[in-house]
């Protein structure tokens, strides 16, 4: 899964004294209407039971500039509560979840659905209000357990007609 390139982002429930948060490169957008995105959150984690529970929660899209929470709170000894809130950047969201200041974007979600998927839990989030940040700021991209860069005036051509590929599999 290394192989795939991903967006870096921040899950957190609560705020001030209540912040739990915890990086997750595992979000994507489902459904435009009703505006719908989902996170995957590992059964054993600190942030599981809260999501399960149900309620609210955010998610912060990173820039290249906050690569420095990406590792906070990827670690298993990442802060919470007022620290997590105060690393954060002190900022909260009509819900009252903690946002990442100075994000790309930030997403106010309900919880509408959770699912079992494996160790994990896929949580399904109904956005209630979207946050863009400051624009002319490159997103923090995650590919084969590191973090890239996004190259500037990169010319991609067009797709031209497919070929048939001989398949390796049995």
């Amino acid at each position: 899964m290394g192989r795939f390139c991903t967006g870096v982002t921040v899950v957190a429930c609560g705020t001030a004294a209540s912040t739990e948060a915890m990086t997750a490169n595992s979000m994507t957008s489902v459904s435009l209407d009703p505006l719908l995105l989902l996170v995957s959150v590992r059964t054993a984690g600190r942030l599981h039971q809260r999501l399960r529970d149900g309620g609210t929660f955010s998610v912060s899209v990173l820039s290249e500039e906050q690569q420095h929470l990406s590792v906070l709170f990827s670690r298993q000894d990442r802060p919470r509560g007022a620290e997590a809130f105060d690393r954060l950047g002190s900022c909260a969201g009509a819900s009252e979840d903690a946002l990442a200041a100075e994000a790309l974007a930030a997403f106010e979600c309900g919880v509408e659905a959770t699912y079992p998927g494996g160790d994990h839990t896929l949580v399904l989030g109904r956005v209630t209000a979207v946050h863009q940040g400051r624009a002319g700021r490159k997103p923090l991209v995650f590919y084969t357990s590191g973090y890239a860069r996004l190259a500037d005036n990169v010319s991609v051509p067009a797709f031209g007609r497919p070929r048939e590929v001989e398949s390796t599999h049995a």
